[in-house]
């Protein structure tokens, strides 16, 4: 529990000073969109860049950790989009609700925690899941957000905005460029490493502290009348989902197709449910911002799941390990 909390702590505390910066008027509300833009576009491609290119390619493609997760994620986001549209949402926070439920917060917080209770052995699952959700889950639940306009443009329109939404999402296209300089054996010049590794280091802090102002700008805009505030049904169902079905469907897709024959170790399967008990990825909250989904929504559910997982996730490294 100690060690946990050690490493959990920093994450927590980061949302806490967004949060109070917002509140407390340090940091402009118009200036959140700003700092969603850095992460997004900066940032966070430099670390996914990263971790592509210092993932041994053999990793990056072990069949039964992408079967498995894949599966997992799929039936995730068919789920909870049918879930939330019987909610009367519509498609766009729909799909990101879908996202924020199944895609666990793997890079910020997934690789050091598994890494420190498990050894480094542990760190390839994590990246690979990781891999899987920013390619097929985000590209996935992007393409569905941008279906809400069938019925006003008809479906050829909507089809083509799906298309864009995914190509314009600069993750996967960071990773794949990462995994191609790996396989390649490619280098670049040294001051450009350093100017992405610098890059790369701020996108978790900038991205908690983001999240922390995303939340108190929801609060504060509901408060004065200037916009809706999300009903508990909205967004606590999927905040359990997240810490409670995500690792279950994990553990009993993997535990079925390794009866089936699929090269899957037991130790790579506690790997990948407890990544998926893991809080939901604060970098959906970026996407959701920037593509006018309901962010505080997103906000809640993040930080929700991220402040009931130190229980949960403890729970479920008894459970598991």
């Amino acid at each position: 529990m100690l060690q946990i909390f050690v490493i959990t702590f920093p994450f927590f505390a980061l949302v806490l000073c967004g949060y109070l910066a917002a509140r407390w008027r340090m940091l402009p509300l118009e200036a959140i969109p700003g700092l969603n833009g850095f992460v997004l576009f900066f940032a966070l491609p430099c670390m996914l860049y990263r971790f592509g290119a210092s993932t041994p390619i053999g990793q990056l493609l072990d069949i039964g950790v992408l079967v498995t997760w894949m599966i997992s994620a799929l039936i995730g986001v068919a789920f909870t989009v049918a879930f939330s549209l019987k909610a009367r949402l519509g498609w766009n926070d729909a799909s990101f609700g879908a996202l924020v439920a199944v895609f666990p917060n793997s890079g910020f917080m997934g690789v050091p925690l598994m890494v420190a209770l498990l050894g480094a052995q542990s760190a390839g699952p994590v990246i690979l899941t990781m891999v899987i959700d920013m390619l097929v889950t985000t590209s996935l639940c992007i393409a569905l957000s941008r279906l809400g306009g069938a019925d006003e443009h008809g479906a050829a329109k909507a089809f083509k905005s799906a298309i864009k939404g995914v190509l314009a999402n600069p993750l996967p296209w960071a990773i794949m460029l990462g995994a191609l300089v790996s396989v390649m054996g490619w280098a670049p010049p040294g001051p450009v490493t350093q100017t992405l590794g610098l890059l790369a280091d701020a996108a978790s802090p900038v991205a908690l502290f983001t999240i922390g102002a995303v939340l108190a700008r929801a609060q504060m805009l509901a408060s004065a009348g200037h916009a809706r505030s999300p009903a508990l049904r909205d967004y606590l169902p999927l905040a359990l989902f997240k810490l409670f079905v995500h690792p279950l469907l994990v553990w009993l897709v993997g535990s079925a197709l390794i009866s089936l024959g699929l090269p899957l170790s037991r130790f790579v399967l506690a790997v990948m449910v407890l990544t998926a008990a893991l809080p939901s990825a604060s970098n959906v909250s970026l996407l959701a911002e920037r593509l006018g989904a309901d962010n505080g929504r997103i906000a809640r559910i993040i930080l929700l799941s991220t402040a009931a997982a130190f229980f949960t996730f403890s729970l479920a490294v008894a459970l598991v390990v």
